[in-house]
Order: C-alpha cells, then structure tokens, then sequence
C-alpha cells in the first residue's frame, strides 16, 4: 500500500511540473536569459508590472509549489517502503487532509487522488500496529 501511495504522489508532483513547464516553458526559459540569480524578484506589498507577476505566477505554480517536496515525500516512503519501516498515520491524515481542502478549494483537479495516497498511508499505518499485536490463542 506504501508502494502506491508513494507512486501517486510522486505521479502527482512530476504531472504538476510537467503541465507547467508545458504551459510555462517561455517563461522558465526567460528565466535562464535572465540570469537564474534573482530570476523571480521578491518585492514586497504585491504590485508590479505584467511581467513580473507572470514570473512570480509560473515560480509559485512550478518549482515553488508542493510539488517537489510532494516527490521527494513519495520518493521518502517508496524507500521507507522497500525496507519496511512504517510511516506514521498522522503524515497520511496531513496528505489526506491537505488534498481534500486543495480539491475542494481548486476544482476539478487531480488534488483527490493526493487523499487517496494520504488514506492508503493511513491504512498501512494501521495494518503495521495490528500486526505487531502478540497473537493470542483462545
């Protein structure tokens, strides 16, 4: 169940960077022309031209967004999986949670299957504990 979970969340983060690029590609490129050093300016108050939240609107919705660190978590418990460590219910309640609140927020979109992943975690989770309950014979 671990296994899967971990696919899906990282099939949900390489999809989300994946689309943006495809969407984005200009503008990720622009940044490269630019100098990657201050590509996206950091000013405070909001504000600024066209250009500037364009560049701001591809940095958040890209390599600014939770999809790299949602690969790295699935990466995290694939490998956590394979050697057989437990994770935690309560990192699948978080994943559960924040995806149910980012499908309802941003609808439709692929945010429901993050709570599936979180709901497997949480099944794993508890699947571990029983099993390490000592067997009793009535």
């Amino acid at each position: 169940m671990l296994r899967w979970a971990s696919g899906i969340m990282i099939v949900l983060g390489l999809g989300h960077l994946s689309l943006v690029t495809l969407s984005a590609g200009e503008e990720i490129a622009g940044w490269a022309e630019r100098g990657l050093w201050a590509a996206v300016p950091l000013t405070l108050g909001g504000g600024g031209d066209a250009a500037t939240m364009s560049t701001k609107l591809t940095f958040w919705s890209g390599p600014g967004s939770f999809a790299v660190p949602l690969i790295v978590l699935g990466c995290l418990i694939w490998h956590l999986a394979g050697r057989g460590v437990a994770v935690p219910a309560a990192v699948g309640w978080a994943v559960a949670a924040w995806c149910v609140v980012g499908g309802v927020l941003l609808v439709p979109s692929p945010f429901f299957a993050g709570a599936v992943a979180g709901l497997l975690i949480v099944v794993a989770a508890r699947k571990s504990t029983h099993s390490d309950d000592p067997v009793t014979i009535a």
